[in-house]
């Protein structure tokens, strides 16, 4: 009786390193696609569904970095795996900033990815942020609609958040001028607490704060080793 396996797109442009890579993951009952650089890759994850993508960072004709901001135009919540010969800090970052889930450093073991791709596959899609059912926000001259994922300034043209921007406003919302405690925010959204997780909402983090800087009023502060505070003053 067939199977249905999780789909994997993988974009490896050294193709020794690629086709290893791809049969050990067909080994362990993935189904791949292996595309050898940026555009190839971009092409099969048009034509096709996936349900993760490993992306080399150094690669001919188009980058991962931009492959992943193109992926992200297509699908907000697809999850995404970098793998690199480079470790530097700026790189990390960057690519959480494109909104990756993990980053792996050549060479790596293979059952650490492995064991990361299961992590990220097995998270079952966050329920609510939290109890509440509460949906709509009034956040200084701001208004969140966690529903639609529409934060409006004003009368101005809304912003569409994405899916992890719009529950983490949410959630500090909810807990407005009050503290919302760091690991609260990492273990529903993000379904875990870990070093990559916790750099990747201060990613989310410094980009809510920049949708909301047009009103004075209304800050995100850093409480160190706790969590952050929406405060909305007068």
């Amino acid at each position: 009786m067939k199977t249905t396996n999780r789909r994997i797109l993988l974009v490896e442009d050294d193709p020794n390193f690629g086709s290893i890579l791809k049969e050990y993951l067909m080994i362990n009952s993935y189904e791949v696609t292996l595309a050898k650089n940026g555009i190839e890759g971009f092409e099969k994850f048009k034509k096709e569904d996936f349900d993760l993508c490993l992306l080399d960072v150094m690669m001919p004709y188009k980058d991962g970095f931009t492959l992943a901001k193109e992926i992200r135009e297509k699908n907000e919540t697809i999850p995404l795996i970098f793998l690199t010969a480079k470790t530097m800090k700026e790189d990390v970052l960057k690519g959480f900033k494109i909104g990756a889930d993990d980053y792996l450093s050549k060479p790596f073991d293979s059952e650490v990815l492995l064991a990361k791709i299961k992590s990220i596959l097995g998270r079952r899609v966050a329920p609510a942020v939290v109890e509440s059912d509460e949906m709509e926000f009034a956040i200084g001259d701001f208004n969140l609609n966690a529903k639609l994922r529409l934060l409006t300034y004003k009368k101005e043209e809304p912003v569409k958040l994405s899916p992890k921007e719009n529950q983490l406003l949410r959630l500090l919302a909810l807990h407005i001028n009050d503290l919302m405690p760091r690991e609260k925010a990492l273990n529903k959204i993000w379904r875990d607490d870990n070093y990559f997780t916790s750099r990747s909402m201060d990613v989310y983090i410094a980009k809510l704060r920049k949708y909301l800087k047009a009103d004075s009023k209304v800050e995100i502060f850093n409480i160190h080793g706790e969590g952050f505070r929406l405060v909305v003053g007068v």
